[in-house]
């Protein structure tokens, strides 16, 4: 992907992730611990900025397994991650995961940063089928797939794990003529 920031309003923007975030999103997955660990698996096993760097350089370096993340900014400040992940050129299909650290909650800021990576993702990338999958429960992520139109698709049961457990979840689909009819 050429694409190194997309705008999302005068607000918020959506940058490629580079080693240079390393420390922050450390800092904010620090921050946020208690809050992030409900519904994300690799907070627990994030104790140092060195396990961040680890990830953001396996997202950065590794082409094979084609990831995308964007940092997300809401007023130049830090606000959370928003990727592609599992990307399918042949297929033309994609999944996109997100987080959010707690006080950037409840502003808009991931609904609208997911609407404009599924415009880019359309329009640039030629994809046709978007999935998004949430934890069961997890009522806030769960409103951006349906604000946005997708379809709920069903549980893909004991989708993920989380601390010594596994968690159903929440699977939700869009597809290109779906999105241009309504958009």
């Amino acid at each position: 992907m050429i694409i190194r920031e997309l705008l999302v309003n005068q607000e918020i923007t959506l940058r490629i992730l580079t080693l240079n975030h390393t420390q922050t999103i450390f800092d904010s997955i620090n921050q946020n611990r208690v809050f992030l660990r409900k519904w994300l698996p690799f907070v627990d096993a994030t104790k140092t900025a060195n396990d961040t760097r680890a990830f953001v350089k396996s997202v950065v370096d590794d082409v094979e397994h084609r990831q995308e993340v964007f940092t997300v900014w809401y007023k130049k400040e830090f606000a959370g991650l928003l990727g592609l992940k599992d990307i399918d050129y042949l297929n033309r299909k994609l999944e996109i995961g997100f987080w959010l650290t707690e006080k950037m909650t409840g502003k808009g800021i991931m609904y609208l940063s997911v609407e404009r990576l599924i415009d880019f993702v359309y329009s640039s990338l030629e994809m046709n089928r978007i999935v998004i999958r949430c934890g069961v429960g997890n009522n806030p992520s769960i409103a951006i797939p349906k604000r946005l139109g997708f379809s709920f698709e069903g549980i893909e049961k004991q989708g993920e794990k989380h601390h010594n457990k596994y968690i159903d979840l929440e699977v939700y689909s869009l597809l290109k003529r779906d999105w241009v009819q309504n958009h």
